[in-house]
């Protein structure tokens, strides 16, 4: 797939005030820091499409994209760390599993995990909530650059061991680099043929 435009459609605090002109929507999430902004700038070809931060925690919305006018890029609010009150993580927690519980035009959801680190409870738990509500989601391995070959084979094979334990089917799983480039077209390709 060739992305050919990409709109700020603009930030929603919640599920009732998201777009509602029927285009299908593919959410991007993942812990804090686990490189989403970065993934998000590479797939869209711009560099500062979505704002990279060192301060965990910076998406406090839905963000919605409009690429080629025909699909949404959803980026949402990380979960766990993030510098900010119980109250706005409850909050988020709330607009979180509304939108991915409710949203009628969400495809998939891509869940994304640093490559770098052994499975996290926090990880396994967030899919596990996924599974449990009927939420169709992909894996996105992140950060794939900044690990040797072996372990990077090593940590992804770990966690897809985890995942069985959990699901009867292992879900689509990608390989990325925002630095690298890597896992672009195998995303947009997936995306192109679920839409």
């Amino acid at each position: 797939m060739e992305i050919k435009s990409t709109v700020y459609t603009g930030s929603f605090g919640n599920l009732e005030s998201c777009p509602t002109d029927g285009k299908p929507e593919f959410a991007f999430i993942g812990r804090s820091n686990v490189g989403k902004s970065s993934l998000i700038n590479m797939l869209c070809g711009r560099k500062e499409l979505a704002r990279v931060s060192q301060k965990p925690g910076k998406t406090q919305s839905i963000n919605y994209y409009t690429i080629n006018d025909v699909w949404h890029l959803v980026d949402l609010p990380g979960y766990g760390y993030a510098r900010t009150s119980k109250t706005n993580r409850s909050a988020f927690s709330g607009m979180l599993r509304n939108y991915l519980v409710e949203s009628t035009k969400l495809v998939t959801a891509f869940v994304l995990i640093d490559s770098n680190i052994p499975p996290q409870k926090l990880d396994l738990e967030f899919v596990t909530f996924l599974g449990e509500n009927a939420v169709p989601f992909s894996i996105v391995f992140t950060k794939a650059d900044r690990i040797k070959p072996n372990e990077l084979a090593k940590n992804t094979a770990a966690f897809k061991r985890e995942l069985m334990k959990i699901f009867d089917e292992m879900p689509n799983t990608f390989i990325s680099s925002a630095e690298h480039r890597t896992g672009r077209e195998d995303i947009l390709q997936f995306v192109a043929d679920v839409k």
